[in-house]
């Protein structure tokens, strides 16, 4: 076995043999069996379907489990997957948006007509108070407005994401009206894999932990939101819409909505991590580094948001003439 760098949710392993490989995952931060057996219970759907890209599949057990409970790890489940041929894209690597955009396109179509038959365990991004009950409001003011030791040489930072969180607060009103349908909910470069005979073509999409029923224009919002920080942003942004468009037709009620979605993915990420925080999961320095790229995330969101969403409205238009 060989232990895969990165991730702050669970563990992944490479697991060989001289004729096998396979990829074992151990769920670190929660032990909720529903949430896990939804996960698969969507992949498996996912599985029997001629995609143009891979996903991952669950391996069962002789007895037809698809995962089990490590006693000796505190109760903590784990699970195998078939193992999926392809690189992880560098940093600085822009080749594969076009490619990317349209995986997320087509995976969002295929996903409007599953039904896993288990109910989602995971919230709606819009329900924050929901998802996270240890970030209220007072919580959170007080954190970004008197921070603690730890903290308080990011006052500036902290004061900047509690403006975020207000102003998501107020603008979430109305989103449930929009088209609901199961969302990946986490599609980012982390979470592909490229063709390694062609960085330009998107191999595999992974980690579907988060999947869950939310805003339809949630899934190319969370992609969007994090591509600020990307060399050629712009042409990335541009990229990315011309291959999502070309699978999914957004309403203009959706279109409108993907500013408001951006910055809640990233509102969302500071109480993701607040919360890792005040349960004792990570340390201060994890908190303290996600402040400063969620801090620099939502200023670029601020100054870009209207470029990017002209590019997305004018990629929607030109694919609708088509």
């Amino acid at each position: 076995m060989r232990k895969r760098r990165g991730g702050w949710n669970n563990t992944t392993y490479f697991v060989e043999n001289s004729t096998h490989h396979a990829v074992l995952r151990i769920y670190d931060t929660h032990r909720d069996r529903n949430k896990i057996e939804f996960e698969h219970a969507v992949l498996q759907k996912l599985g029997s379907l001629p995609l143009p890209f891979k996903i991952p599949v669950p391996i069962g057990t002789h007895t037809g489990e698809t995962l089990i409970e490590l006693k000796e790890a505190g109760g903590k489940f784990a699970c195998l997957f078939k193992y999926i041929e392809g690189d992880s894209p560098v940093e600085e690597e822009t080749g594969y948006f076009e490619s990317f955009g349209e995986a997320a396109g087509t995976l969002s179509v295929v996903l409007a007509d599953i039904n896993p038959g288990l109910v989602p365990v995971y919230r709606p991004y819009y329900e924050l108070r929901q998802a996270y009950p240890l970030c209220t409001g007072e919580v959170i003011r007080d954190l970004c407005l008197n921070p603690p030791l730890p903290f308080t040489e990011l006052a500036q930072e902290l004061g900047l994401l509690c403006r975020a969180y207000e102003d998501i607060a107020d603008s979430l009103a109305g989103l449930q009206e929009l088209p609901h349908q199961l969302v990946h909910g986490d599609l980012n470069a982390s979470n592909l894999l490229l063709e390694t005979s062609d960085h330009r073509q998107v191999a595999a999409l992974l980690d579907f932990e988060f999947c869950t029923r939310d805003v339809r224009a949630m899934e190319p919002a969370v992609i969007l939101s994090g591509l600020l920080g990307q060399a050629e942003a712009k042409k990335a942004v541009r990229d990315f819409c011309r291959g999502f468009s070309r699978r999914v037709r957004l309403s203009e009620a959706e279109i409108k909505a993907v500013p408001v979605l951006m910055l809640l993915r990233k509102v969302d990420v500071f109480l993701h991590f607040v919360t890792r925080y005040l349960e004792g999961t990570d340390e201060a320095h994890v908190l303290q580094e996600q402040v400063r790229l969620l801090s620099e995330d939502v200023t670029r969101l601020s100054a870009h948001t209207s470029i990017m969403l002209e590019i997305l409205s004018e990629e929607q238009e030109r694919n609708s003439r088509r």
